[in-house]
């Protein structure tokens, strides 16, 4: 198969990704999942995604959309498309598959596919964690990765404009 082929054929709906965890698990594989809007790509979302895919076989990114990312971040976010973050994620070899939803956290996308490990970046506890219960209400477990201090978009975007 080609490269470029391989990387479109990651980025997936929730039906698609529910079918291939179930091939995943047909073969006793371990899922895990992190998600975020990934709007600028940069040292600690690799650091973040790095931890991440150690905790499983597959991982696999939950990405939100363009209106959640304005939902959740402002206006003049996101500074990428959705289909223009999810190929920049889709072809780093350590991302198995990318879903793209609409909703504010993924919540309703994490109790579908019900992953063995759910992975957050931050300083969360973990009931704050979208779809934390759910995962653990099902066997799993939830990890929190440390963010590398000094990297996010947010201070991004400012340096670029000027501000910092």
């Amino acid at each position: 198969m080609k490269p470029g082929k391989s990387i479109l054929d990651k980025i997936i709906s929730s039906d698609e990704l529910a079918q291939r965890i179930a091939q995943w698990r047909v073969l006793d594989k371990k899922v895990a999942f992190t998600n975020g809007c990934f709007d600028i790509l940069h040292q600690g979302h690799i650091a973040s995604l790095l931890e991440a895919a150690q905790q499983g076989d597959y991982l696999v990114i939950g990405l939100n959309s363009d209106a959640s990312v304005k939902r959740l971040k402002g206006s003049e976010r996101p500074i990428n498309s959705q289909d223009s973050r999810a190929l920049v994620l889709a072809a780093l070899a350590l991302v198995d598959a990318v879903v793209i939803f609409e909703e504010d956290t993924p919540r309703e996308l994490i109790s579908k596919i019900l992953p063995d490990v759910l992975v957050k970046g931050g300083d969360y506890k973990v009931e704050q964690i979208a779809g934390a219960k759910e995962v653990i209400a099902n066997g799993g477990k939830v990890v929190i990765n440390p963010i590398v201090a000094g990297f996010s978009t947010t201070n991004i975007i400012e340096k670029f404009k000027g501000k910092s």
